[in-house]
């Protein structure tokens, strides 16, 4: 098969990631055999390796977008610190991309930096926006939510937030409805005094 056949095919899977054994079933070949026909794709620039085992379509790599196909078939979203920068509600460019996922918290180096991703319950998941880019994320609410939330952790990772500036029309409506989804009681009154802190 050659590179412009293999190209079409994996162009018909319609996503701009995938992993290795995804373009293996597209192209009916082993995955070792796909491996070496996905880099030789690469060299050529029609993809770009992310990390072992995945790749992207393209050169157009947008580091905000990994997020969700890192964590495929659990989804995620952009949110914490990287979209409290991306709503201005903080001046600091954070050097990590944080997201919120139904998957593990773990960090995953990848070629365009490193993806911080953390767990969070089913029924906390969501209050994210879909960016024209395809790029989704945490409205100004629902990122804050999750740092207060998240910065309870053993780690206290998210315990000092930057200065923090409020958008015109932030909703803190929209902030006692996220507390209210919250089981633990103790998680529940943690979040209030950490947000009541901030704001």
């Amino acid at each position: 098969m050659n590179a412009t056949e293999a190209f079409a095919r994996i162009s018909r899977l319609g996503v701009p990631a995938f992993r290795t054994s995804d373009a293996a079933a597209a192209l009916g070949l082993s995955k070792s055999a796909a491996s070496v026909t996905l880099a030789r794709l690469a060299r050529a620039r029609l993809l770009r390796r992310v990390r072992s085992g995945m790749w992207w379509v393209g050169e157009g790599l947008d580091p905000l977008r990994l997020p969700e196909f890192l964590t495929v078939p659990l989804p995620s979203y952009v949110s914490l610190l990287s979209a409290l920068s991306l709503h201005g509600m903080i001046e600091q460019l954070p050097q990590v991309t944080y997201a919120v996922s139904l998957a593990r918290t773990q960090r995953i180096t990848t070629c365009v930096g490193t993806v911080s991703l953390h767990h969070i319950d089913p029924e906390l998941f969501g209050g994210f926006l879909t960016m024209p880019s395809g790029v989704k994320v945490a409205s100004p609410e629902k990122a804050l939510f999750d740092l207060a939330y998240l910065s309870g952790g053993r780690s206290r990772k998210f315990a000092a937030l930057p200065e923090l500036e409020l958008p015109a029309r932030f909703k803190r409506a929209e902030l006692k409805r996220w507390v209210a989804r919250i089981k633990s009681s103790r998680a529940c009154t943690l979040t209030t005094l950490r947000l009541e802190d901030w704001l």
